[in-house]
């Protein structure tokens, strides 16, 4: 029986598990739910999981949801390609740097989305200003690994990758917006201010798979 992926175009989350899917090419049904009409709510998906959000995998009779658990099940059911490294040393690197980004960065990416795409905000406020400048300052870690590997950890495409990439994707687009400008100085362009991290971007985006991953509302927009 093929695996199940309940997600949704753009969450950062459903991303990472399409990534993974695709790089341990395995088959999957894939169901896309529509925000807009509270899909990820329906009795269906609350049964599924009951806090009403995805990414949500079905694989046979086991249901597995949280982004990050996702992955960590499909690497010990499906270990190849592994994508929690070899070892225990790049297996507990490759979860610090999760964890990390976790802690550290994303808590910003969604400061910034949110500001963005959630209506009309002052994107001059603090709280805004100083999310940008964090973000700055996580980015040149991140293009300081980046320098050094092709890969965030280690020599190979991994989970910590593929956690990080989507919400590299959302900051970009929400920094692409016109009423964004004066804040995305600090990051944009990428490939100008960052540009190991720009190569790295067009790495993870030329892998096989990857046009399937990508958020089919933000084609053409």
């Amino acid at each position: 029986m093929a695996i199940e992926v309940y997600w949704g175009s753009g969450s950062p989350f459903a991303w990472r598990v399409l990534l993974a899917l695709e790089h341990k090419r395995l088959p999957y049904v894939s169901h896309v739910l529509q925000f807009s009409k509270q899909e990820h709510k329906s009795p269906h998906m609350l049964a599924l999981n009951p806090r009403g959000k995805v990414p949500v995998l079905k694989d046979g009779d086991y249901v597995c949801f949280e982004s990050l658990a996702i992955l960590y099940y499909l690497d010990l059911k499906y270990p190849e390609p592994h994508i929690f490294g070899h070892t225990p040393e790049e297996a507990g690197t490759i979860m610090r740097v999760i964890c990390e980004y976790q802690a550290y960065i994303e808590p910003h990416v969604n400061t910034i989305a949110r500001a963005v795409f959630s209506g009309p905000t002052d994107l001059g406020a603090d709280p805004i200003t100083g999310a940008m400048h964090t973000l700055g300052t996580e980015a040149r870690t991140i293009e300081g690994r980046l320098s050094k590997s092709d890969w965030i950890v280690g020599d190979a495409y991994s989970a910590v990758d593929m956690v990080i990439f989507p919400g590299i994707q959302l900051l970009k687009r929400a920094l692409e917006k016109p009423q964004a400008r004066e804040l995305s100085s600090r990051f944009m362009p990428v490939e100008v201010n960052y540009p190991a991290l720009g190569r790295w971007l067009a790495r993870v985006a030329a892998l096989p798979g990857y046009e399937r991953t990508y958020p089919p509302h933000w084609r053409g927009t």
